[in-house]
């Protein structure tokens, strides 16, 4: 049986197709941190600003609460009836939730009904999420050849730095536009719908795909059709989800860096966000390398030696910009180890969701980054911003991204092999049996 021919025009589509959601997802997260206040006033009014803002980051939380439902139900989903299915009806509900959450009146107009809008469109927003990355991956990194899949899933990393670049650039347009009082009333629904201009022609590309990828793996075995779990196949989540969980809480501590510059380092606000924007920039790079990368040498070789250089220089660099909290040196700091750091993740991610069985790699691969974002990147500003206020110690930041690199290092270690070109040339390698 020949392999089917590639079109690089679809495969284009594919990638498109996929990191569209991703990257509005994204958007849509760090939009949401950035007015968190603003949103608090509008559901939650109160006469305590905390409980205010508590009640948005609650409301903001429920969104991933219902990720590893979004998941299991829509990655079941994709598995069964297929992955372009899926991924048509995770972005609708996504679209569905965000035009809600901006277009909900707030709580002096409707009473009670806006914060239980608020938390419905949340939980659909979510829902949706949770179930969007598992059957946009999948069907992206089938419908690339298997030695591109690397350069592909690498955009979906990239597409991160891009949505959070963007959202930081409209969050700051848009104060430097609106007064407090206009930023409270509508400047932070504005940000949002800014957002969903993009679902028209997300879903749009989405149609236009065929049913099924054309670049899919060896046809499915008798115990694959019958959703059988394959030997070797919880390593792999376990593996996957430390990974993931380490990539995730990297991407959320550097997101943290401009309120740590600001709260910690008493650096002045436009430092915070420079730094912000510089490892947003040099992520967005080095993601695409290190997909670029691991379709050459091998995942396990590109996800490997970037992340034990990253090990090995956080705490020298944060020992040398400590030392001397300069401007440069806080850029510095940011453009080095993001960009070291988010070079492996591409590699893993890819690695992660080919070593899945493809009858089930929907479902399994968004469990696999669900749980873990989650439980972890979902806590990790609230554990640091504890960990700074309790210890006074500004190099804790250091520890806790040593601690969570190191553990990333380690499921690296352990997780095989799954380039399909570097397979084929170890076993054409192999010693003769005697």
């Amino acid at each position: 049986m020949h392999a089917p021919a590639h079109d690089p025009r679809l495969a284009r589509r594919a990638v498109i197709a996929a990191t569209c959601g991703n990257a509005l997802e994204f958007y849509d997260f760090v939009t949401y941190a950035y007015f968190a206040i603003q949103i608090g006033h509008t559901f939650f009014p109160s006469t305590s600003a905390y409980l205010s803002l508590m009640g948005s980051l609650a409301t903001f939380g429920a969104g991933f609460a219902a990720r590893p439902v979004g998941a299991w139900v829509i990655g079941g989903y994709a598995d069964r009836h297929g992955r372009k299915r899926g991924m048509f009806l995770s972005m609708i509900l996504m679209g569905v939730g965000i035009v809600a959450l901006a277009c909900t009146p707030g709580y002096a107009s409707i009473g009670i009904a806006a914060p239980l809008i608020a938390i419905a469109a949340r939980l659909c927003q979510g829902f949706a999420l949770g179930g969007e990355v598992g059957a946009a991956t999948t069907y992206m990194l089938e419908s690339v050849p298997p030695e591109q899949r690397g350069m592909a899933s690498s955009w979906q990393n990239s597409s991160q730095m891009i949505a959070f670049t963007v959202g930081a650039l409209v969050a700051f347009l848009l104060s430097l536009w609106l007064n407090e009082d206009e930023l409270g009333r509508y400047g932070w629904r504005i940000a949002l719908l800014i957002g969903t201009s993009i679902l028209p022609f997300a879903l749009l590309i989405r149609r236009s795909l065929p049913d099924h990828p054309v670049h899919t793996d060896a046809p499915l075995t008798e115990a694959e059709q019958l959703t059988a779990t394959p030997a070797g196949f919880w390593r792999i989540v376990i593996l996957g989800m430390m990974i993931i969980g380490a990539g995730t809480t990297t991407t959320y501590i550097f997101l943290y860096m401009a309120t740590y510059a600001q709260n910690t380092l008493h650096l002045p606000i436009w430092v915070g966000m420079a730094g912000d924007l510089s490892n947003n920039a040099a992520g967005m790079v080095t993601a695409i390398i290190g997909g670029w990368l691991s379709d050459r040498v091998g995942r396990r070789p590109a996800m490997i030696w970037p992340q034990l250089a990253f090990v090995i220089l956080i705490l020298p660099m944060f020992s040398w910009f400590l030392a001397a909290p300069t401007v440069a040196a806080f850029l510095t700091l940011n453009i080095v180890l993001s960009g070291i750091g988010t070079m492996p993740f591409s590699a893993a991610f890819t690695a992660v969701a080919e070593s899945l069985p493809r009858g089930m790699r929907a479902r399994a691969f968004a469990l696999v980054y669900t749980i873990p974002v989650t439980t972890m990147g979902g806590t990790t500003q609230s554990n640091l911003a504890w960990l700074l206020h309790r210890t006074g110690n500004p190099a804790v930041l250091a520890y806790y991204l040593m601690a969570v690199a190191c553990m990333g290092l380690g499921a690296m270690l352990f997780l095989p092999e799954s380039a399909p070109m570097s397979i084929r040339r170890k076993r054409t390698q192999a010693p003769l049996p005697a």
